[in-house]
């Protein structure tokens, strides 16, 4: 809404200023702070509100330590994150640009898959909440929303660089030709950086390019699947999985900041991405309401997102990485995530296959996911927190990085 009120009052006068590019700042700063304060403010309401409807956390007894202290803590939290988001990218953000769009969808339909799941939990009794294949159901359909209105979309392009040319300063400058439309995107470390999905399928002869989208929506419906269910693991103790998706949208804030600058992209020999810079606004409100609700998340917390936040939350953060031609870096950059999930996936197959074998299943750790096992070797959960917190930050700057290590 604001969005359209400067537009419209810098055309009508003639403003002068360094036009809507340069404003981004200003949106996506206004964006952050009312993000903030709204999930700090209505954040303590909404708790109250669920503890009056004693929509509280069913536990499950894992012989954890401090565990029964947290039963009827209320959750379904993800409803401040929800709502905390979408508020500040309605008033700021182009609410026209296609990829704002797609992260209001990914929102939107996961926020109600998680908070299906939650409500079968809290009001059915029902401790496994909605079923596993119904969820995943959920996830394929919103992959394959994603990566058809990606490859299709006609106002989803990238911009290549034609040609150098020197200035009257002497100086060296780049020359794009017109947007095209490309399956491409950033592979990390190498120095011929660039993966053209279409190239996967050049076996099929002459017009192979018309048929990339068989490899392109698979691989964004995998993303997408992956690193949704990656966040629900990560979300088991107090302030891990929103510090650490903090993290994570910060520095995919970087990434679609210098896709979408021209001047930045072409210095970084990155894909420049026209209107992909509206993303940061999204990412700014997103980053703020994440803030806004550790507040009342960390150690002890008084309120969980339940899989209404953590689904949310995973599938916000794949969209973005695919929207900014990042997804290669996912298993960098969400290494948490990465690390939770590959856990569950060695302690279940070692377990089966011990079983099978000597008739007894056996464990590679004490508990899965990750974070549980240590709690089983008994660090405090606040420890295990803030130590995750540091490896996120430490992968998010290597993340940053492959921006010019080649």
């Amino acid at each position: 809404m604001l969005y359209y009120m400067f537009e419209y009052l810098e055309k009508q006068y003639q403003l002068p200023g360094a036009g809507l590019f340069q404003f981004l700042t200003f949106r996506s700063a206004m964006a952050v702070l009312l993000s903030l304060l709204i999930a700090m403010i209505y954040g303590k309401r909404i708790i109250l509100f669920l503890q009056t409807k004693q929509i509280g956390e069913s536990i499950r007894d894992l012989g954890l330590e401090g565990q029964q202290q947290k039963a009827g803590t209320p959750t379904m939290g993800g409803l401040i994150i929800i709502m905390s988001t979408l508020l500040p990218v309605i008033l700021f953000a182009d609410i026209k640009n296609i990829y704002v769009i797609l992260l209001i969808i990914t929102t939107v339909w996961m926020g109600i898959i998680g908070f299906v799941d939650d409500y079968i939990k809290i009001f059915k009794k029902n401790k496994k909440g909605l079923k596993g294949r119904f969820k995943v159901m959920g996830q394929v359909v919103l992959g394959l929303i994603v990566g058809a209105v990606l490859y299709f979309h006609p106002a989803v392009t990238i911009k290549e660089k034609d040609s150098t040319r020197i200035t009257e300063n002497f100086k060296v400058e780049q020359v794009y030709g017109e947007e095209i439309k490309a399956v491409r995107t950033n592979v990390p470390f190498f120095k011929n950086n660039e993966l053209d999905y279409a190239e996967i399928i050049a076996w099929m002869g002459d017009g192979f390019e018309n048929y990339a989208w068989l490899i392109f929506i698979p691989v964004v419906i995998v993303i997408v699947t992956a690193v949704s269910n990656g966040a629900n693991l990560t979300d088991g103790i107090d302030g891990l999985a929103a510090g650490s998706s903090a993290i994570i949208v910060l520095t995919l804030g970087i990434f679609a900041w210098v896709s979408g600058n021209i001047e930045f992209s072409g210095y970084l020999d990155i894909f420049y991405l026209p209107r992909v810079g509206e993303l940061v606004v999204f990412i700014a409100a997103f980053a703020g309401a994440l803030v806004g609700f550790l507040w009342y998340n960390a150690y002890p917390a008084q309120v969980f997102m339940g899989d209404t936040g953590s689904l949310t939350i995973g599938g916000v953060i794949a969209v973005i990485a695919i929207i900014v031609r990042k997804e290669l870096l996912i298993p960098l950059l969400c290494g948490i995530f990465f690390a939770e999930t590959v856990s569950v996936m060695l302690q279940v197959s070692y377990f089966k296959r011990t079983k099978k074998k000597y008739g007894e299943g056996k464990r590679l750790f004490l508990m899965a996911p990750l974070h549980h096992h240590y709690q089983k070797k008994l660090y405090h959960e606040s420890k295990i927190v803030t130590r995750f917190w540091i490896i996120g930050i430490l992968l998010a700057i290597l993340s940053i990085v492959t921006l010019k290590v080649r």
